[in-house]
């Protein structure tokens, strides 16, 4: 071929036209030979099996399903489950596949690589996926092929394979529903226990602020107002009453010393008015004040000086002179006797007030106590029924999921739930699977006619005659001056044939001559 030229279409078709045979004699060859090495490739038959996933029955508003795994994912760990090496361990056992002397490893082996799950091809616009929760339509599931040389033994080793992906995804699902079960029952336990916990706590807590607590903080509010105006009260009170009795007192006073300077001071009857207004005296100065106060101690030496004259004159006069004192006493005005009289009312009167205003300032102090620390005792109130609301809402969460789980466990446990069952039984393979015969026959045509167009590649790369007036011309590099027809037989065998002559140089007289073949 020449090579210092374009090849055109025209070429191309020359070229296939002259290594025609070595094209298809290699092309019609090599079909026959490949379709003849099928036969020395041992038979392999394989077991198929068809699994197919119910959807749920009951609605999935009204109980969440278990499996949340689309098809794919749970096909792959189906897959590395029964394919694991204890599964197939006890399934060799189980079949007596295993005979003597063969390694049960490579066995295993072997069984995995020949082992094959894909997904039911799916329409979207006919499957389940578009159903309504609750109708439990048949959704898609997947095929499990096994491929060996004994077809006996293919469909025994699918059939057991099918049999525990099923078992497995029904193990599997009641698992994970009993295991929900059986956390949501732990978890709901230790939030009952919590929620006991924070329930005494916030008990206690009430019980030690009682009074004090957030709500209760407007009415101490108006009870402190209240007391507040009860103590201005009682002060009022007690303030007019020590002044009526100073008042009464002075009274007293002038009257008692009016009466006296009528009275002799040796009589006894003047001795015991002089004691009875002492006495009297000495109540009214411990109502206001303590035993140590001078006037107190003034009144009782008085008091002891005209006891004891007192006594000296009833020594004298014995009993006759207590009958005159008696009478004596008995002979006091009336105003005098009346004054008094007010004055006890007086005294009793502040004593009383003064226990109140003791009781109320008290009380006071009480619940401003209580206002103070309100904020505070909010505070940790807030926190504490903020924990005891959030540990009841946990707990309800987890009751309610309890209850969820629940059903999910009763729907399983009554088949109502999502589950795979075997829609076609392993086959027994009656032809088989491989190898594939007229697959061998195409790829010996493909490449047999690989193999001749190479050949005729190789020999038109090798071949450097000169056909056309192109070849000539790349060939010679010289320009065409005349084409010279074939005449006679060498014509009809070469029928487009030319003599052809270039020339160089024109001025030099130099030419070439070549004869077309």
């Amino acid at each position: 071929m020449i090579e210092n030229r374009e090849l055109t279409m025209d070429d191309y078709l020359a070229m296939l036209s002259r290594r025609a045979k070595v094209i298809l004699i290699p092309a019609l060859l090599a079909p026959l030979v490949g379709y003849g090495i099928s036969w020395f490739v041992p038979a392999k038959y394989t077991s198929q099996s068809l699994i197919l996933v119910e959807g749920q029955k009951v609605p999935e508003n009204m109980v969440q399903p278990v499996v949340s795994e689309d098809l794919t994912a749970r096909m792959a760990t189906l897959q590395q489950q029964v394919l694991s090496q204890p599964s197939l361990q006890s399934m060799l056992e189980r079949l007596q596949l295993a005979k003597a002397g063969q390694n049960t490893s490579d066995l295993i082996e072997e069984i995995r690589a020949n082992t094959t799950m894909s997904q039911v091809p799916v329409d979207t616009t006919q499957t389940g996926a578009r159903r309504k929760p609750g109708q439990g339509s048949t959704v898609p599931g997947f095929y499990v092929k096994y491929e060996t040389s004994k077809p006996r033994e293919a469909q025994l080793i699918c059939a057991d394979l099918t049999s525990q992906i099923v078992d497995q995804n029904r193990q599997s699902v009641a698992a994970v529903a009993s295991g929900t079960r059986d956390v949501l029952s732990k978890g709901l336990e230790d939030a009952k226990h919590n929620l006991d916990d924070l329930d005494g706590k916030l008990a206690v807590f009430k019980k030690h602020y009682v009074g004090q607590l957030p709500g209760d903080e407007e009415n101490n509010l108006k009870i402190l107002m209240g007391l507040n105006s009860q103590l201005e009260s009682n002060t009022q009170t007690l303030n007019r009453a020590q002044q009526d009795k100073t008042y009464t007192e002075s009274i007293l006073a002038q009257q008692l010393g009016a009466w006296k300077s009528t009275q002799s001071a040796t009589n006894p009857q003047t001795l015991q008015k002089q004691l009875s207004d002492l006495q009297s005296e000495l109540l009214g100065l411990q109502a206001r004040y303590t035993s140590d106060h001078p006037d107190v101690i003034k009144t009782k030496a008085d008091i002891a000086e005209v006891k004891k004259k007192l006594a000296e004159v009833n020594k004298a006069s014995g009993d006759a002179t207590d009958t005159s004192s008696e009478k004596a006493s008995a002979m006091e005005p009336p105003e005098i006797r009346q004054l008094r009289l007010q004055i006890h009312q007086y005294t009793d009167l502040i004593t009383a007030g003064t226990r109140d205003q003791k009781r109320l300032q008290q009380e006071i102090g009480e619940y401003q106590s209580r206002v103070s620390l309100s904020p505070a005792v909010e505070e940790q109130y807030k926190a504490l029924t903020r924990d005891y609301d959030n540990g009841l809402k946990a707990y309800q969460d987890l009751l309610a999921k309890k209850s969820t789980a629940d059903l999910t466990v009763r729907m399983n446990t009554q088949e109502q739930g999502e589950r795979m069952f075997v829609l076609n039984q392993a086959s027994l393979p009656d032809s088989p699977s491989s190898p594939n015969r007229w697959l061998f026959a195409g790829g010996g045509l493909a490449a047999g006619i690989g193999l001749g167009l190479g050949l005729a590649m190789w020999f038109e790369l090798r071949d450097k005659s000169i056909r056309t007036e192109a070849d000539a011309e790349a060939a010679l590099e010289l320009p065409l001056l005349v084409a010279v027809p074939w005449v006679g037989a060498v014509a009809a065998e070469n029928g487009n044939g030319k003599f052809k002559f270039w020339k160089r140089n024109k001025g030099s007289g130099e030419h070439k001559e070549a004869v077309g073949v």
